[in-house]
């Protein structure tokens, strides 16, 4: 049963493009009956097999659809028996051995495991960093959590989640962010309390950089489910007004299903549209583009992304974020914070965007911060720190 449904997850991502994680909780929604135990099989079977899929398929001689035969050899390389009726392409394990020893004379894109035309263009923005980028994106990520401050301190957070039997420990640095052991993670119950969020500590960077104050009007122009939104309620002591846009309603939803439990009162969301951005003219004396990227930084806790994303979604989203960056300063009033950030890795979304601002429009660059998942071991991130003239 686990690995038929180990292989089911597998099967559809690959051949249906479909989203790792939402298959991943189908599945355990469909099986409430599984174990704590069955539940980290399958998780870490389909996260691995997706990750390495054409490092497998090269080591197994077999398709890179063949979601049997990429589990059966991920088993293998785990030490588990596998039965001998279980489907496991033309080769044998005393193959697998042999190909697993040339694996390492192979293409950087098979040996990593990432598309050609991916590893093209990463090699391309980013030179020699690409290989290191590319070996921190491979490992597997760890979950960060971020404490709200609105119903706690770092310390109370700690003492709950222990509690609660998950240790947890905070990170150097990186105020009310906390990381759980490798390979942990914290149950969806107690996520729904709103005392922490899951957010990677990267990702936790972002909002600090507006230097919001208590009492301002600050716009959050691409909220999603509204992580930021409520990472810069906590920070302003949810005093102010924070107006959170996105294109789509369900997230807004989200968002505010999340402030309720997070005890966040401060947030107004609307959707983003061309009256919306229009109304708020001038308003914001901080505004925060956390725009749509390719999501390059975060493949360690997503890797599915990188066999679904094109270079003609690439392509569109960097439309996209001049778009965004040629309109939605206009809510920002003169002298106002501008914060354009990213979970991209690659030049082309992030110093090249902010170059064609400073040299179209009234703005002065104040500071950049990248996250290199090589160097801090966090997801990719960019944010790049603006005053409007």
């Amino acid at each position: 049963m686990l690995t038929e449904a180990a292989c089911g997850i597998v099967d559809a991502v690959f051949k249906e493009r479909k989203v790792l994680d939402h298959q991943l909780a189908s599945a355990f929604a469909r099986h409430p009956k599984w174990g704590k135990r069955d539940r980290a099989f399958v998780a870490e079977t389909v996260f691995e097999v997706v990750r390495w899929r054409r490092a497998l398929a090269y080591v197994a001689g077999v398709p890179e659809t063949d979601a049997s035969a990429l589990c059966a050899l991920h088993w293998h390389r785990m030490g588990f028996q596998l039965p001998a009726e279980w489907s496991r392409g033309d080769l044998e394990p005393p193959d697998w051995e042999a190909r697993e020893k040339s694996l390492s004379s192979q293409p950087r894109a098979v040996r990593e495991s990432i598309p050609d035309w991916l590893d093209e263009i990463g090699f391309q923005e980013l030179g020699p960093a690409w290989d290191a980028e590319l070996t921190a994106l491979n490992r597997r990520a760890r979950v960060y959590l971020r404490v709200n401050p609105l119903l706690g301190s770092q310390e109370t957070a700690l003492t709950w989640l222990a509690e609660q039997g998950i240790d947890a420990e905070a990170v150097p640095g990186i105020p009310g962010a906390l990381v759980l052991a490798e390979g942990k993670t914290i149950p969806k119950s107690l996520r729904s309390e709103g005392i922490v969020e899951i957010q990677d500590a990267a990702s936790q960077c972002v909002a600090p950089l507006l230097q919001a104050c208590p009492g301002e009007t600050v716009i959050d122009a691409c909220c999603g489910a509204g992580g930021k939104t409520l990472h810069l309620a906590g920070l302003m002591e949810n005093r102010g007004v924070i107006h959170a846009l996105d294109i789509e309603p369900r997230k807004l939803e989200e968002l505010g299903r999340r402030a309720q439990a997070a005890g966040v009162h401060c947030i107004r969301p609307a959707l983003a549209k061309p009256s919306t951005v229009a109304s708020l003219e001038g308003k914001a004396d901080r505004l925060l583009i956390d725009a749509p990227c390719s999501g390059l930084g975060t493949l360690k806790r997503q890797p599915d992304l990188k066999w679904r994303l094109t270079a003609g979604q690439l392509a569109s989203v960097c439309t996209t974020q001049r778009e965004l960056l040629g309109s939605y300063p206009s809510m920002l009033r003169s002298g106002g914070i501008l914060v354009y950030a990213t979970c991209s890795i690659l030049p082309s979304e992030n110093r090249e965007q902010i170059a064609w601002l400073l040299a179209s429009s009234r703005f002065e660059l104040i500071s950049e911060t990248i996250f290199s998942p090589a160097l801090a071991g966090y997801d990719g991130f960019y944010a790049a720190v603006l005053r409007k003239h």
